[in-house]
């Protein structure tokens, strides 16, 4: 049985481990400051939202969204960063956390929900193919600094 419960102050010590985990895999470093900054939008609650499955007792994937406005509707979701603890893949966590995230999008009344992905993040790409509908699209990052 998998729960999923939106992330409280208690969960800093569960959430970090899978956190850092994601950003290692997506080869991000993050610093200390950052991951403090991070964990305190999670719980402001305002825009960023984050949940965390659990599985008899512990902390075994997140997710984490945002809403935000755009050109053409008054509010969309971006699911950013979803991780499943390695040992725990392939049993439907991850879908349970997109799942909770649309309720979550559609109850706050967004026209969209959508996410990115790396291309060669096969194993992901074949629940998110499944789950929803790529559109082809192609990032680009203009450097800030």
């Amino acid at each position: 049985m998998i729960g999923i419960e939106v992330l409280r102050a208690a969960d800093r010590a569960t959430w970090e481990p899978l956190a850092r985990a994601y950003k290692h895999f997506y080869r991000t470093q993050v610093t200390p400051a950052e991951m403090d900054a991070a964990w305190q939008r999670l719980q402001a609650s305002d825009v960023v939202q984050g949940w965390g499955a659990w599985r008899a007792g512990r902390m075994v994937g997140i997710v984490h969204a945002l809403h935000h406005a755009s050109v053409w509707a008054d509010r969309v979701c971006y699911l950013q960063d979803l991780y499943v603890d390695e040992a725990e893949r392939g049993q439907g966590i991850a879908a349970a956390l997109i799942e909770q995230v649309a309720r979550h999008a559609r109850a706050n009344g967004a026209a969209r929900l959508y996410w990115l992905t790396h291309a060669d993040n096969a194993r992901a790409r074949a629940l998110y193919d499944r789950v929803a509908q790529h559109q082809g699209y192609i990032r680009y990052d203009y450097p800030m600094s």
